[in-house]
């Protein structure tokens, strides 16, 4: 018995040497372009190169080089309204939707619903052209309009989520005389913070780093985003990489904060946010 015991061990030993081994590589795999990137923001024009993670005499001044030649601040703060706009946004509008979705009977709603999936199979680069006309014709093409409202619509999270909470919570607030739209508000949102939490940091992601869209509705820089002035930074002829790394780094920072601060939230989320629906 205690040898049988003994294997046991062994086996789930070598199991969870063989998961961390796995899980250092893939790591290591993410981790390692943005340690290229820092260590080449580092480096002078003639050695950016080289193999090596640790130049000898790093050159700080590469990020001076990366105010002086990019109103930086100004795209910083233009990307984080339109980050910011975006995911109150698509937060409010997924939600109000997800709610309909889930729980609000009416003709036709899985049939909508279907159809409302089928568009998330459409490439993004087949709806450029449309969207961009459907901007001119508003006239917010070059307006910061043309960044936000397109941007606020979305809805399967929030919706696989309303279907997972109990059905007695709205049928007590409908028997305290509660309207749909109390029982949205006050009832069934506040328990929604886990899926809220995934969509927002996901949605700023996603605008953070959008580069499609802002490339085809920007010509002004300023309201350019950061992405924008990564790719100006490159210039016609000739690309200064370790000023563009040094760039590309001070880009990344304000994401690696957001991820910091809404870590844990964020993880539980993804944990508790049901996907299967009914």
């Amino acid at each position: 018995m205690s040898g049988l015991t003994e294997r046991v061990i062994k086996v789930n030993v070598v199991r969870a040497a063989a998961l961390y081994a796995a899980l250092i590589v893939v790591a290591w795999c993410a981790l390692f372009p943005m340690l290229w990137a820092l260590s080449g923001s580092l480096k002078k024009e003639a050695g950016v190169s080289e193999p090596t993670l640790l130049p000898a005499h790093p050159q700080w001044s590469n990020y001076g080089l990366v105010f002086a030649l990019m109103p930086f601040w100004r795209m910083l703060l233009n990307t984080m309204l339109y980050a910011g706009c975006v995911t109150v946004g698509q937060v409010f509008f997924c939600s109000l939707a997800g709610y309909a979705f889930a729980r609000l009977p009416f003709r036709g709603r899985d049939t909508l619903f279907l159809l409302y999936l089928a568009t998330l199979m459409v490439p993004l680069t087949v709806t450029v052209i449309p969207q961009f006309i459907l901007m001119r014709t508003f006239g917010w093409t070059d307006t910061p309009w043309a960044m936000i409202i397109p941007g606020l619509f979305g809805t399967y999270l929030m919706r696989q989520f309303f279907l997972t909470l109990p059905t007695d919570l709205e049928e007590a607030a409908i028997l305290d005389g509660c309207s749909p739209w109390q029982v949205y508000w006050r009832i069934m949102l506040p328990h929604t913070k886990p899926a809220v939490m995934v969509l927002a940091v996901l949605t700023w992601v996603n605008v953070w780093n959008d580069f499609l869209w802002p490339l085809v509705m920007i010509q002004r820089k300023d309201i350019a985003t950061l992405t924008l002035g990564l790719v100006w930074l490159q210039g016609q002829y000739v690309s200064r990489w370790p000023v563009l790394m040094a760039a590309s780094i001070l880009i990344l920072l304000p994401l690696l904060g957001v991820y910091a601060f809404a870590q844990r939230a964020f993880l539980r989320g993804i944990t508790v946010t049901g996907f299967g629906g009914r």
